[in-house]
């Protein structure tokens, strides 16, 4: 199984960015998809997840203005992102619970300029 993650970039406080994530190969249905960061210095921590039923669950620093969603047809979860603060500036990585394995994607940069 593969991820492939995008959307990434540089951008202003104030501002939005919508994350992809795609999952190829054997996968047969997925438990769960989301998101986690890492900034440089800190631990990786939740940004937000949801379940193969569509409960989502956020991290408290992104409450209101993060947004995932997912397309189990398509194998793919979303993230979107608004009113972004420099803090939230870190490396994103996709997640997907697939039979009680883990799968990562291969991280994409956001920076948020002050």
């Amino acid at each position: 199984v593969q991820l492939q993650a995008s959307g990434g970039g540089l951008v202003q406080a104030g501002g939005s960015l919508r994350l992809s994530c795609a999952a190829s190969g054997p996968i047969f249905g997925t438990d769960g998809m989301g998101w986690y960061r890492q900034a440089p210095g800190k631990q990786r921590e939740l940004v937000a997840r949801i379940t193969k039923i569509g409960t989502t669950f956020y991290g408290d620093a992104v409450k209101g203005r993060f947004t995932v969603s997912g397309d189990n047809a398509k194998n793919t979860v979303y993230l979107q992102m608004i009113s972004l603060k420099p803090e939230d500036t870190a490396t994103y990585y996709c997640h997907f619970l697939i039979r009680g394995r883990d799968a990562w994607g291969q991280g994409t940069l956001v920076t948020v300029s002050s």
